[in-house]
C-alpha cells in the first residue's frame, strides 16, 4: 500500500472524509474513546466528523445529558466515552493507567490511606449533591481534613475516576462538574477481559486503521502483549496488512468508502482539514512520520507538532491555524492560516470551506486569514 492510500484510508475510517456519522454520540462509540483535556478543541474534533452541521453547543450539551461523558481512561488524560462502554474500559485500561501513577502519587504523599478517605469524601458529597464542581469536592475534602494543595486535587479526582466513582456531570454556567458514575451511567454487566480486549481492538483498528500494534499500545495504554492477543481475539473483524514490511491492521469493513486508486475522491478534491490539538487522526498513533509534511525531517518535535493545530493537506501536515476571538462579541472572529506551501488555487477554495464550516461550529462569522 502507497502512503497516500494509507492516509487515504485513515481519513475515510476517521470520518474526515466520506460520509459523515449521525449524531455526537455515534461518533464516540465510533472510537471507543475521544481525548478530550482540551473541551474546545475535543468539541470541534467530535462535530467534524458528524454528517450534519452541529455547533460548539450542541456537542456541549451532549456532554451535559450524559449522550457522553468525560473521564480519565486509557491513558492518563481525559477522553470522552459512551456511558455504556466506561465500566468495562476502565476494567481494562484503569489498572495500568494507576500502576503509572505511584511514583506520583508518592511524591504528592497520596498513600492508600488517604485515596481511600477521599473517595469517602467524594462519594458522600456527590451523594448529598448530585453535581459539585472541582472546586467544590476541593471544600468538602478540605473540611475533611484532605489537603488538595498544589496537584493533589487533580491527582485525587483522577484516582477517584479510575475506580469507577465519579466521572463528569452536566455543567453549572461556564463550569464542569463531578458526579456519581452509579448515578449518572446505567448499570452494564461485566465483561470478560478476552471480549473486553477484542472489542477495544476492534473498535481501535476499525477506526483507525491501517495502523499497527506500536500504534494501538500507545493509544490504548495497554501493552503490546494485550494488544496482539486482542488482535487474535478480535478474529475476522480485522485484516492483515503490510506495509513497507510492517504489520497493520484495519477493519475488515469500516464502513466508509474506499478511496479511488489514486488517493483521492471521486471528485478528485484536495483534503483540507483544520484540527484541533491532539485530535485523534494525530495523537492516535505512535509513529506519526507518514503524516508528516513531504520535506519534514521525522523527528520526534516535527512529529509532536502535529498535534497543535496543524492544518491538514490530503491526510499530510500542511501548516498551522489558531483562532483570533476579539474580547467584544460583535467583533469579527478570525481564523490566521501559516501553510509550509503555497497553496494551489483548488486548495485554497477548500480551505475556505473548511473555515466556513468551523464559523458554523462557533455560529459566528468567521475569516480567513493568512499568517
Amino acid at each position: 500500500m502507497r502512503a497516500s492510500l494509507l492516509l487515504r484510508d485513515r481519513l475515510h475510517h476517521q470520518h474526515l472524509l466520506g460520509e459523515g456519522l449521525p449524531s455526537v454520540g455515534a461518533v464516540v462509540r465510533w472510537f471507543g474513546a475521544v481525548q478530550a483535556q482540551e473541551v474546545s478543541g475535543a468539541t470541534w474534533a467530535l462535530a467534524r466528523r458528524v454528517s450534519m452541521q452541529l455547533g460548539e453547543a450542541d456537542v456541549l450539551a451532549a456532554l451535559d445529558a450524559g449522550d457522553i461523558v468525560r473521564t480519565h481512561v486509557l491513558r492518563p488524560t481525559w477522553h470522552v466515552v459512551a456511558p455504556e462502554d466506561l465500566r468495562w474500559l476502565l476494567a481494562l485500561t484503569g489498572p495500568r493507567v494507576r500502576a503509572g501513577q505511584v511514583a506520583r502519587y508518592m511524591e504528592l504523599g497520596l498513600d492508600a490511606a488517604t485515596l481511600s478517605k477521599a473517595g469517602r469524601v467524594i462519594a458522600h458529597a456527590l451523594g448529598d449533591v448530585p453535581h459539585l464542581t472541582r472546586h467544590a469536592l476541593g471544600e468538602q475534602l478540605g473540611r475533611a481534613g484532605v489537603s488538595t494543595e498544589g496537584q493533589r486535587l487533580p491527582h485525587l479526582l483522577m484516582h477517584a475516576e479510575l475506580d469507577g466513582l465519579i466521572c463528569s456531570g452536566p455543567r453549572q454556567g461556564r463550569h464542569f462538574t463531578y458526579a456519581l458514575v452509579d448515578q449518572r451511567v446505567a448499570p452494564a454487566a461485566a465483561r470478560s477481559r478476552e471480549d473486553a480486549l477484542a472489542a477495544l481492538m476492534t473498535r481501535y483498528f476499525t477506526s483507525h486503521g491501517p495502523a499497527t500494534a506500536h500504534d494501538a499500545a500507545w493509544w490504548s495504554g495497554l501493552t503490546i502483549r494485550d494488544v496482539r492477543e486482542g488482535v487474535v481475539l478480535s478474529g475476522d473483524a480485522l485484516v492483515a496488512l503490510r506495509i513497507d514490511g510492517v504489520p497493520h491492521w484495519s477493519g475488515a469493513d469500516g464502513g466508509t468508502e474506499r478511496p479511488a486508486r489514486d488517493g483521492r475522491t471521486r471528485r478528485n478534491a484536495p483534503a483540507v482539514h483544520l484540527l484541533s490539538n491532539f485530535d485523534e487522526y494525530t495523537v492516535a498513533y505512535r509513529d506519526r512520520r507518514a503524516l508528516l509534511h513531504a520535506g519534514a525531517e521525522p523527528s520526534r518535535v516535527a512529529q509532536s507538532a502535529l498535534l497543535s493545530q496543524p492544518v491538514m493537506i490530503d491526510g499530510r501536515h500542511g501548516g498551522r491555524w489558531r483562532l483570533a476571538i476579539p474580547a467584544r462579541a460583535s467583533a469579527p472572529v478570525s481564523v490566521e492560516v501559516q501553510l509550509l506551501d503555497a497553496p494551489a488555487p483548488a486548495i485554497q477554495r477548500v480551505l475556505q470551506a473548511e473555515v466556513e464550516r468551523y464559523a458554523g461550529f462557533l455560529g459566528r462569522p468567521v475569516s480567513l486569514v493568512d499568517g
